[in-house]
């Protein structure tokens, strides 16, 4: 097991050490929150899980995890996933699994947040990893010139790419496309998510703002705890 996948594993182990028997979860998705799933699982618990992908769902289903669907419970009581880079103030960008939107509505109907993820994501200033941006596939092409409008419009002088794998475009769980700007330094988040989210045409973004509650971060050291 590499460095980093001890300790994404860790930070996931720990983060199911908060969740106790009769509480709706929610499951993130990707390699970090997979970890999480897995220990969750180990547990044996009675709880009740909504996932933000068919990925997590698949795994948590296997591992004989109750499940249900957004909206058919009570509120969420705690929601664990990864992120692609932890900035300042727990601000984050996801989407790089491309369930950037189920992830969102989770998260935001969740009274608690935790975000894990190995050292190396943690970040001074959010914006190497590329930002996430999940479109309609109506009519796309016109939709990344509006956003490359809304980006220049934050002193982001970039196009963003379409998400491609195996010479076909990334579909989300819900149908929809993602594109990617390479945006370098995001040095105001708060105002690049206002001007992307005014675009007709983009469903949601990657930036993650005032959402996580704390972060557990594996480090070689063991697991450190940040708060916003």
């Amino acid at each position: 097991m590499s460095d980093a996948d001890a300790q994404k594993r860790a930070a996931g182990e720990a983060a199911a050490a908060l969740v106790e028997s009769g509480m709706v979860v929610g499951l993130g998705t990707g390699s970090t929150a997979a970890w999480f799933v897995k220990a969750l699982g180990a547990r044996q618990l009675d709880v009740t899980c909504v996932c933000t992908s068919e990925a997590t769902a698949q795994l948590a289903a296997s591992l004989g995890m109750k499940l249900a669907e957004l909206g058919e419970t009570r509120e969420i009581d705690l929601t664990v996933d990864g992120a692609d880079e932890v900035g300042p103030g727990l601000s984050l960008i996801k989407g790089g699994g491309a369930a950037l939107l189920r992830e969102k509505l989770v998260w935001e109907a969740s009274k608690r947040c935790v975000v894990i993820a190995d050292a190396a994501k943690v970040v001074p200033t959010l914006g190497k990893f590329a930002l996430p941006i999940e479109v309609v596939a109506f009519g796309h092409k016109t939709t990344a010139l509006r956003i490359c409008d809304a980006l220049s419009e934050c002193d982001l002088g970039i196009a963003p790419r379409l998400r491609m794998k195996d010479g076909q475009p990334v579909r989300t769980d819900g149908g929809n496309l993602i594109y990617d700007a390479a945006c370098g330094r995001i040095e105001e988040p708060a105002a690049l998510a206002d001007a992307l989210k005014s675009v007709t045409g983009v469903v949601d973004h990657g930036l993650f703002l005032d959402l996580a509650d704390q972060a557990l971060i594996g480090a070689p050291d063991g697991v450190h705890v940040l708060e916003p």
